[in-house]
């Protein structure tokens, strides 16, 4: 099954969509898709839309059959996570994070951040190829950069707020502090980890420090751990 995306569909709009120029070459040119032959699209909202093609070529136009909604994730994940020194190793743990499961998506600068500018024009593009790849229909909310401090003292609304590092001192194992169904904020730093100075801001903010295990990861890395504990703690 080949899903595809377009954010302009909805129930409220009219019953036929013209796609736009690369869209439609991919369908005609490269999937061979005539009129009369049906596509799966989302619109990322949470929707899968049944159509049907009525006009090809260059310009492809869809008429919408059929919309079913999607059973939304059982929980809600936000991670805050500092961007890579290397762009594609922060496009491999959004691609793998949206596969997962998770809602939504910060980039955050950190004291230690080598990497301070983002391209988020691209990130959003390996989101959308992940979703359609798992064939979701909800797509990760991706926001802007922003540095550490203006986050947190953002006063970000999640039932369950963690900042995992390798700093001494208490930490928590990730399945103590996670129950199912509740919404969960995870901050996960850059290669140098956070500085002191931040994780004691973040724990007088209300945020739980945890580790993932017993070896130190990359942040990618950490941060596809935190996704998948959390996804599996909310399916168990």
């Amino acid at each position: 099954m080949h899903l595809f995306y377009n954010p302009f569909i909805s129930d409220t709009n009219s019953s036929e969509v013209v796609l736009d120029k690369e869209e439609s070459r991919h369908i005609h040119k490269v999937l061979r898709k005539n009129i009369g032959d049906k596509l799966t699209f989302t619109n990322g909202n949470g929707s899968f839309f049944e159509t049907e093609i009525i006009q090809s070529g260059k310009t492809v136009k869809i008429k919408i059959l059929e919309e079913n909604k999607a059973t939304p994730m059982p929980y809600a994940l936000h991670l805050a996570v500092a961007p890579t020194k290397l762009n594609d190793r922060y496009e491999w743990f959004l691609e793998k994070a949206t596969e997962i499961g998770v809602t939504e998506i910060t980039p955050i600068i950190c004291e230690h951040s080598e990497r301070r500018v983002i391209k988020k024009e691209r990130f959003e593009k390996i989101i959308q190829s992940a979703m359609k790849q798992s064939l979701k229909a909800h797509m990760p909310i991706l926001n802007d950069a922003i540095s550490f401090k203006d986050f947190i003292n953002s006063e970000p609304s999640s039932e369950i707020k963690l900042i995992a590092h390798c700093s001494d001192g208490e930490k928590n194992v990730i399945k103590k502090v996670v129950h199912p169904g509740k919404s969960v904020m995870i901050l996960i730093g850059p290669e140098g980890d956070f500085s002191d100075s931040e994780i004691k801001m973040a724990e007088s903010l209300g945020f739980q420090s945890i580790h993932l295990g017993n070896s130190r990861l990359r942040t990618e890395t950490a941060a596809i751990v935190a996704c998948h504990s959390v996804s599996f703690i909310n399916h168990e």
